[in-house]
């Protein structure tokens, strides 16, 4: 809600993440709806991460950025603020936004790509 806009292919993303992650359609669309309604300036809660989670994370929240093939000032400002909460230098997301596509079917070489992302850890 960054951009204030929520179109399908966020939607649809979220649901692919939410579903490979356990979380039911039904629990999903709950939240969907709850973030819809909540106010944007929330304070942005992140729980204690692995590195592994950290990186997924980030991953995703670039993916979702990119995912309606508009990005904006508002959108990568709210990634740096996430990835400087994950404890990483802003310029991260400059970085992942290089390698991820806006298509979730194109994939890069995760490994090199996490590797590369965990140079960026404060």
């Amino acid at each position: 809600m960054v951009d204030k806009k929520f179109d399908d292919s966020e939607s649809d993303l979220i649901k692919m993440i939410a579903k490979a992650n356990g979380v039911t359609s039904e629990d999903m669309d709950g939240m969907i709806k709850e973030m819809l309604q909540s106010a944007r300036d929330k304070p942005i809660y992140i729980p204690t991460l692995s590195d592994d989670e950290k990186f997924e994370y980030l991953y995703n929240i670039v993916q979702l950025m990119k995912i309606d093939s508009e990005v904006y000032l508002s959108e990568i400002n709210f990634c740096e603020e996430i990835a400087v909460k994950l404890g990483f230098n802003k310029n991260v997301i400059g970085r992942l936004s290089r390698q991820i596509f806006s298509d979730p079917s194109i994939t890069v070489n995760r490994d090199k790509l996490r590797e590369a992302v965990m140079k960026f850890k404060n």
